[in-house]
């Protein structure tokens, strides 16, 4: 073998080097488009070990293929800087389940995957390549469909009067952006805030409450989590889910209180936040309404829990993305820590997992291509688990390549 020289050794190392790095370069501005929020892998693979169950991907897909087959066999997803049609979407997630049926260990799994699909990474974060994963779940609330003395905080179903401009229409470079407004006389103006709406009153009168909640927190939380499922007092339950917002910019009332240093970064949680507030309730108002974002409601019934594309979402299989940059109904793929929980709901540790996914759902927090909600069901331990994750992680997209 002939022997390289030194200097021009390291040339070639330096050079593998950049190649590698230039793949996946750190964002210098936050994703605008789908373009911008997935590349293709062609090196550096990850192990596609699973650690759920094979019955709950079935399931999830199986759902999630009713959705894809409402459409025209060519209608189109981007998935990236590429366009796949609804009937590839489609053949891609029937053969994910074929070749997991086989039962294949994780080792020969990859092979399959490498050998017949390919692979779009998200771009992660700004300056940071990695995707931030956080946790979703499906609250339980006491509720009354008349209000009482003690019921006195609503939900709301979307307004007739909200309307989304599409400001494509106007524009070409607008392609893809839209805005939630009203008409005020000639005017086209903002849709109300979360403080007028909730302290100022302006949809009040209008019988648009789908029901009436007993604390403002449960309002406010049931809002982050964008579904919830409510008991009334004659037993019966009803599940509501994520209809529309008033296209105010999500702003994190964790992040309020960090700032204003009641809270510590390590310490912030869903249950640290209604502690604090629950302790100091002068405070409810002013945390609350630093957040302008507003979600509105459609009652589902006593159905299962459904997600923004309207099929029913699977605990540990549903995971919530920005629906301005990831294909709706995409096949996924994420690694990223999962908390150990113990018997009496405390979090002992956080332990490295993987698994397949479905891009099912989307939420007024989850902005960008470095962000991913994760769906962990209902119950005490789904809420202990959703309260606190917030790990990084990565976040892939796959499709099965095209015949040649």
């Amino acid at each position: 073998m002939k022997k390289i020289s030194r200097p021009f050794g390291k040339l070639i190392v330096l050079a593998a080097v950049i190649s590698v790095v230039g793949c996946y370069p750190a964002l210098r501005r936050e994703a605008e488009t789908p373009q911008q929020a997935l590349s293709q892998v062609r090196f550096f693979y990850p192990d596609f070990s699973d650690d759920l169950d094979r019955a709950s991907l079935q399931k999830a897909v199986e759902e999630n293929l009713q959705y894809l087959q409402r459409f025209g066999a060519n209608y189109t997803f981007e998935y990236g800087p590429h366009r796949y049609t609804a009937r590839e979407v489609i053949e891609t997630q029937e053969a994910l389940l074929n070749a997991v049926q086989n039962r294949p260990d994780h080792e020969a799994l990859g092979r399959l995957i490498k050998k017949d699909f390919l692979l779009y990474k998200a771009a992660g974060r700004m300056g940071n390549r990695s995707v931030l994963f956080t946790g979703y779940f499906e609250p339980i609330l006491e509720a009354r469909r008349t209000r009482d003395e003690t019921f006195q905080y609503p939900i709301y179903r979307r307004p007739d009067d909200l309307i989304r401009i599409d400001l494509s229409l106007f524009r070409e470079e607008f392609k893809g952006k839209s805005v939630m407004a009203r008409i005020d006389g000639k005017q086209v103006i903002p849709y109300f805030t979360r403080e007028q709406i909730a302290v100022g009153k302006t949809l009040e009168g209008k019988s648009l409450e789908v029901a009436w909640l007993k604390d403002p927190l449960d309002v406010a939380f049931l809002h982050i989590q964008g579904s919830g499922s409510l008991r009334f007092e004659d037993g019966s339950t009803a599940r509501v889910g994520y209809a529309e917002k008033n296209g105010h910019p999500y702003r994190s009332i964790g992040a309020y209180l960090i700032e204003r240093g009641f809270l510590s970064r390590e310490e912030t949680s869903m249950q640290s936040i209604r502690r604090f507030l629950t302790e100091h309730p002068e405070m409810i108002d002013e945390v609350l309404n630093y957040n302008p974002s507003y979600v509105f409601f459609r009652n589902l019934g006593e159905g299962p829990a459904v997600g923004n594309i309207n099929v029913p979402i699977t605990p540990g299989r549903t995971v919530a993305l920005d629906s301005r940059l990831f294909p709706p109904g995409a096949l996924a793929f994420i690694t990223t820590e999962k908390p150990l929980i113990n018997d009496r709901g405390e979090i002992t540790g956080w332990e490295r997992f993987s698994r397949f996914v479905l891009n099912q759902d989307t939420g007024g927090a989850i902005r960008g291509a470095g962000r991913a909600d994760l769906y962990w069901g209902s119950g005490p331990e789904a809420e202990v688990a959703a309260g606190h994750m917030k790990q990084e992680g990565e976040l892939y997209i796959l499709i099965k390549k095209p015949a040649p």
